[in-house]
């Protein structure tokens, strides 16, 4: 007896031969994706109206959970939203509203005393490839806390600062260009 084959039949036979062809290189792709999961953030959307009455000259909002920066242009116009690093612990995590009081392009950095009891190692550090403050820093009301970048891009996505909110130093140079002096901030 003959063996028909139909147009169905041939349809499913293509259908199964790509899935068996395509499942060694899925396999092979998820532990790429599990082990990149600890360094992903998972944006949650945020309006400004949710936590400030106007915009201002320009207004953050420093999401730690979901590890992300929403930044909105003070007439509304423009919206981004950048990952972040943040706090490395509860302890050192300030929430509450600030501004941005001072900027300053290739920043240096000094240990503040409860850094220097934690790591007595750490010391002053112009500015350059090995600062911790990358290549720009937005200082916020709050003593020693600051917007700024990082060269240790393993950092973004994930709870490793002393305190403060770490940009890849691209999207750090980006905010700095747009926020000005006065934009207002709130850490949730």
């Amino acid at each position: 007896m003959k063996s028909q084959i139909t147009r169905r039949h041939a349809l499913m036979s293509g259908v199964a031969l790509a899935g068996s062809l395509a499942a060694p290189t899925l396999l092979r792709a998820q532990p790429a994706v599990e082990t990149n999961r600890r360094n992903q953030s998972s944006f949650i959307t945020q309006d400004w109206r949710d936590h400030f009455d106007d915009l201002g000259v320009a207004t953050i909002v420093a999401d730690t959970g979901s590890r992300a920066l929403h930044y909105w242009s003070g007439d509304g116009q423009d919206y981004r939203v950048y990952p972040t690093s943040v706090p490395a612990s509860e302890e050192l995590t300030k929430r509450g509203y600030t501004k941005i009081v001072r900027k300053k392009v290739g920043p240096d950095w000094t240990p503040t005393a409860s850094m220097m009891e934690r790591f007595p190692e750490w010391h002053y550090m112009p500015p350059g490839p090995d600062n911790p403050l990358g290549t720009h820093a937005m200082y916020l009301s709050w003593p020693a806390y600051i917007i700024h970048g990082t060269h240790d891009t393993r950092k973004i996505g994930r709870p490793s600062s002393d305190g403060c909110i770490g940009l890849y130093n691209e999207m750090i140079a980006e905010l700095f260009d747009i926020s000005p002096v006065g934009t207002q901030v709130r850490i949730i």
